[in-house]
């Protein structure tokens, strides 16, 4: 059975106001970033979509954070499912990423590592990729190769040569890719895609093709060593929709569950169930969700939370069909 709530969000629940909240992008400069998301120089790599530092974008609510409203409003923001595994914490990050270059080659922490090496407070970082679009020959690093034993690639990452022993492989527009925490990977350039992980910004760099170190920006030797496992690349998966509009599953791990929606001119029913949140990110078309008297519109890139007590609510698309990714966390 689920703990109850406290008497203070007992006493907030149905009282946000707002169902569907639009969230303020974050874009973050990275030496890697192209001109996909925003031209701009220095590029930007990433925009990070929903997480608890995103800003309300409108409505009653608009300029609050997120984790201020989970705080605040605990059930009726996060639901039930989630608020009694989580607390009051906002447990996901989700982002848009451009590489027009190699990120560095890292691994990431589970959340005991992350619990010991960096904080009792801290947590782990898995995650998991959808390619909106790969160019030719795009390619990633992800895991280790087969049969390369433990003490190699602690060898490997220390000599500077990782590259060596870490899996190549090839990826395709649509498919969506699992990396547990402790498996060595890195994105290649030509690719757009969008990610969901742990609320966790723990990296450890093993590799980065050279380029200078600083302050800012090092390798994390040791620190890859102890949490790198000698897995293999998991398989990935991609996600199809036959009809008009549906649902169709993408990644589903422990901390998060991620599906690819289609949408059509007639809404598609979806439900929180009232136990946990759902983040929406239009990558094609534009959508509008509604629920009851409440409609927002989603146009390409745009992310909104439909709030875990929400309950039933309905996703269109505007003029054609849209395709959005849906999270959210298993219950």
């Amino acid at each position: 059975m689920e703990p109850s709530a406290t008497s203070t969000h007992r006493q907030g629940q149905r009282a946000l106001g707002q169902t569907i909240l639009v969230l303020e992008p974050q874009y973050h400069e990275r030496v890697w970033g192209g001109q996909q998301l925003r031209a701009a120089n220095p590029p930007i790599g990433e925009a990070w979509l929903a997480m608890g530092e995103s800003v309300v974008a409108g409505g009653r609510l608009a300029g609050r954070t997120i984790q201020d409203l989970a705080t605040e409003f605990g059930p009726e923001l996060l639901g039930s499912s989630v608020f009694a595994r989580h607390g009051a914490r906002f447990p996901l990050l989700a982002k848009i990423l451009d590489p027009a270059d190699w990120l560095s080659v890292q691994v990431h922490p589970n959340d005991e590592q992350a619990r010991i090496m960096v904080g009792p407070a801290e947590y782990g970082k898995t995650e998991a990729w959808f390619f909106i679009k790969t160019g030719q020959d795009a390619r990633i690093l992800l895991g280790v190769k087969r049969g390369v034993p433990a003490l190699a690639v602690a060898r490997a990452i220390r000599e500077r040569r990782v590259i060596d022993v870490a899996q190549e492989v090839d990826v395709h527009e649509g498919e969506a890719v699992l990396v547990p925490a402790g498996t060595l990977h890195a994105l290649g350039p030509g690719l757009l895609l969008f990610e969901i992980q742990e609320a966790s910004d723990t990296t450890y760099r093993a590799y980065d093709w050279g380029r200078p170190e600083t302050p800012s920006r090092h390798l994390h030797i040791e620190e890859s060593v102890a949490v790198t496992t000698t897995a293999g690349p998991e398989p990935g998966c991609t996600p199809s929709i036959a009809g008009e509009s549906g649902t169709a599953d993408a990644v589903d791990c422990p901390y998060f569950d991620l599906d690819l929606v289609k949408a059509a001119g007639r809404p598609l029913p979806l439900d929180t169930g009232g136990r946990s949140f759902h983040i929406l990110t239009t990558i094609e078309g534009t959508a509008e969700v509604a629920s009851g008297g409440e409609n927002v519109r989603l146009e390409r890139f745009e992310t909104a939370i439909v709030t875990g007590a929400t309950g039933s609510y309905g996703v269109s698309a505007i003029d054609g069909t849209a395709r959005l990714m849906r999270v959210a966390v298993p219950t």
